[in-house]
Order: C-alpha cells, then sequence, then structure tokens
C-alpha cells in the first residue's frame, strides 16, 4: 500500500474512528462508505478481522507495508510484549513526536515539517519522519522556522494535551521524550493483538 493521500473520511468512515482527527461526515454517515456501506451486514472473516486492524494502524501513523513490517519484526525480537512493542515503536517515530508534541494539527501535517526541514533533534535538522527517538533525545522547532503558518496556528491559543512520555518546555518550543509509553498512556484506538496474530500465521 503506498501512502494514502485521498479523502481522509473516507478511511474514518471505513473503521469509523476519527483517525485522522476530527471529521464532520463521520458524525453525519456513521456507516462505511461505498455503494452499499449502509446496508453491509455480511460477517467478516477472522483474517478479515485481523487485515484491517493493520490497516487502520498503518494508516493511523501514515507507514508503509514494508516499514510496518520491519518494525513489528523489531517489536518481536525485544522483550515484552510484542503488540505494546509495535505500538510504542511507532509512538517513537519522529513525525508521531512532532505531532504529540502539538507542532503540528496531524501527522501528516507533522511528517510534512520533518521533510521540509523544520524540525530539529538535539540542536540538529533531521527529514527523516521515520526517526526513532531514543530516551533523553529533545525536538524543537528551528529558530526560522518558529514563525511557520503551520506551527503558530498548532501552538497558539489552544489547550495542549499533555502526555506522560514527552516533557514539554513552552519557552524554547522544544519537548524531550523520555520514555516508551505505557499501553494505557496511547489514545489510539488499535486492538494490536490482532495485528499480532496476523504476522504469527
Amino acid at each position: 500500500m503506498a501512502r494514502y493521500t485521498g479523502p481522509t473520511s473516507k478511511i474514518a468512515r471505513k473503521f469509523n474512528d476519527p483517525i485522522f482527527g476530527a471529521c464532520k461526515e463521520l458524525k453525519k454517515k456513521a456507516y462505511p462508505p461505498g455503494q452499499h456501506g449502509k446496508n453491509r451486514r455480511r460477517k467478516q472473516s477472522e483474517y478479515a478481522i485481523q487485515l484491517a486492524a493493520k490497516q487502520k494502524a498503518k494508516y493511523t501513523y501514515g507507514v508503509l507495508e514494508r516499514q510496518f513490517r520491519n518494525i513489528f519484526e523489531k517489536s518481536a525480537m525485544k522483550s515484552g510484549i510484542t503488540g505494546t512493542n509495535l505500538l510504542q515503536f511507532l509512538e517513537a517515530r519522529l513525525d508521531n513526536t512532532v505531532y504529540r508534541l502539538g507542532f503540528a494539527p496531524t501527522r501528516r501535517a507533522a511528517r510534512q515539517l520533518v521533510s521540509h526541514k523544520h524540525i530539529t533533534v538535539n540542536g540538529k535538522v533531521v527529514n527523516i519522519p521515520s526517526y526513532t527517538m531514543k530516551f533523553g533525545d529533545v525536538v524543537g522547532v528551528r529558530a526560522k522556522s518558529q514563525t511557520n503558518k503551520v506551527i503558530k496556528e498548532a501552538t497558539s491559543g489552544k489547550q495542549r494535551t499533555a502526555y506522560s512520555w514527552l516533557e514539554y518546555n513552552a519557552e524554547n518550543m522544544t519537548g524531550k521524550f523520555v520514555q516508551f509509553p505505557e499501553r494505557d498512556e496511547i489514545p489510539e484506538n488499535i486492538q494490536e493483538q490482532l495485528i499480532v496474530e496476523l504476522y504469527s500465521k
């Protein structure tokens, strides 16, 4: 699957979850998209349910199949619960961290900020959205990018959600990655055990 660039409302309706952020269409049409979406009652197979769980995670974090597979294999090799490890590695991506720190309104926007060299890690510009954060890494906005329209709108006057694994410094417009989040601290509605079952076949 190439990175999805189509209508986000269709995907939100497909999974019945606003995975790209607030979605008015989801409220108006709380059923899957397509000609038969409203009347779809067919029972899904176990494989279909597991595949949907994986696709939802990929859409949520904007990760391609090969990247996702690599992250899963890395998660399986690490001690602990594979599904939790998977979500922790996804949360530790630079683009996701930029989004969680509130520098961008969506993960898509965060990915673009990173790619366009607006973001620094430990004072150095990093333009790789998939860069994996390490404990103690400090993410910041380049000095000349702090007037960027997207960043200004995302950081000005809005209630910022705080996350226990990130330390935010509003004065310097930076954030420190202090630890991997616990599973119950990750707000995404993803059934990671189904993904583990799918890849274990």
